[in-house]
């Protein structure tokens, strides 16, 4: 089975990629990067062993190519070598795709990836990679060897009865790997960083971070508004200014009324010192279905803001409020699918609005 480079670019949207030229810092700043975001990261490196005892000599040979010693491994010609990295790569990108689809279903995921250009650009987007990038001088190989993280790699290439012979092959294969994909990229449209600008670890998360278009919320909560109160007052400025054109009046009637009976109510997610997003609780939403609630409705996050899980941290809130008033489930609309499946919603069948027009109809156990 084939799948459309679409498809897999879709299900990797929550998949953020940082690449580039080897010794470029992609590790060590996704691992800053998950840290203070509290992200998981991925780090295909890591995961060749796994892939490998899962593959076979007849799909992947190259994954399952055995050699006897060092000296055979790094005795190949450099075109050799060469070839049987890029092979490798291209064999095991089905089992990183696959693992990514699976680990960021309801989560953002930080990959560290060194596949080509040309695999990645089939299978994610611009706004969602990153190139870290060194010009591939010839004498990498030790710096490459000497990180902790490399020791294995540092250990086979010295057990090789010339290291020296050992090292140049690797030397000159990874230059020629490298060289062009690094002038390519600091020609193109992608965002890159050079390393040879000397920035410290800090310096290049917060661009990366920048790119990606993250950003640490100051002071985050989730606040339940009663009516009458300061905050209400503040989310009535907050929906008259917003920009969800199509709902805006009937909300702010809704909270100016206080048109809420028994357990219904609005949330508001604040950061920054003002509120940045808003949900409700609800019997009764934009449909003829008197049998389904609770609804959880109106949810929506100002554009500067999204990208930040506000609308999964508000859904969570008002879920957590529903549950302890006894309630078991809850129910979601939207005009598209895609979304809330990714909070833990399931589809249950399209429905029609009041307005005539067709939506799905979402649900999740609580």
């Amino acid at each position: 089975m084939i799948f459309q480079d679409n498809v897999i670019r879709d299900y990797l949207r929550n998949v953020y990629f940082v690449t580039g030229t080897a010794c470029g810092g992609k590790t060590t700043t996704v691992k800053a990067l998950g840290e203070k975001y509290n992200i998981p990261v991925y780090v295909i490196d890591e995961q060749f062993t796994i892939h490998k005892l899962m593959s076979d000599k007849e799909h992947q040979p190259n994954m399952n190519r055995e050699f006897k010693d060092a000296d055979e491994y790094f005795g190949r010609s450099t075109e050799e070598y060469k070839s049987f990295l890029l092979d490798n790569s291209r064999e095991q990108l089905d089992y990183i795709v696959m693992d990514l689809i699976r680990l960021s279903q309801d989560r953002i995921i930080l990959c560290d990836l060194h596949n080509s250009l040309d695999d990645l650009i089939k299978i994610s987007d611009p706004s969602r990679m990153a190139f870290l990038i060194r010009n591939p001088a010839k004498e990498i190989t030790e710096e490459y060897s000497n990180r902790p993280d490399h020791q294995p790699f540092n250990d086979y290439i010295h057990s090789a009865t010339d290291y020296e012979k050992a090292k140049k092959t690797c030397d000159d294969t990874l230059y020629e790997l490298n060289i062009d994909y690094y002038n390519y990229i600091r020609n193109s449209d992608f965002f890159w960083l050079d390393r040879a600008d000397n920035r410290s670890v800090d310096e290049v998360v917060s661009l990366v971070e920048q790119h990606f278009g993250w950003r640490q919320l100051k002071d985050f909560e989730v606040l339940k508004v009663d009516p009458g109160t300061d905050l209400a007052d503040e989310l009535l400025s907050f929906i008259e200014n917003c920009s969800w054109v199509e709902v805006k009046e009937h909300l702010y009637n809704l909270v100016k009324n206080a048109r809420f009976t028994d357990w219904e109510t609005m949330f508001v997610a604040k950061a920054d010192g003002k509120i940045i997003g808003m949900t409700s609780v609800m019997k009764e939403d934009y449909y003829d279905l008197p049998d389904v609630y609770p609804w959880v409705s109106s949810v929506f996050v100002s554009e500067e803001y999204r990208g930040n899980r506000v609308s999964e941290k508000m859904i969570a809130f008002a879920n957590d409020y529903l549950r302890k008033l006894g309630f078991r489930k809850s129910n979601i609309p939207c005009a598209f699918a895609g979304l809330y499946e990714h909070y833990g919603y399931s589809f249950v069948r399209e429905i029609t609005n009041l307005g005539g027009g067709q939506d799905y109809l979402f649900a999740k156990n609580i």
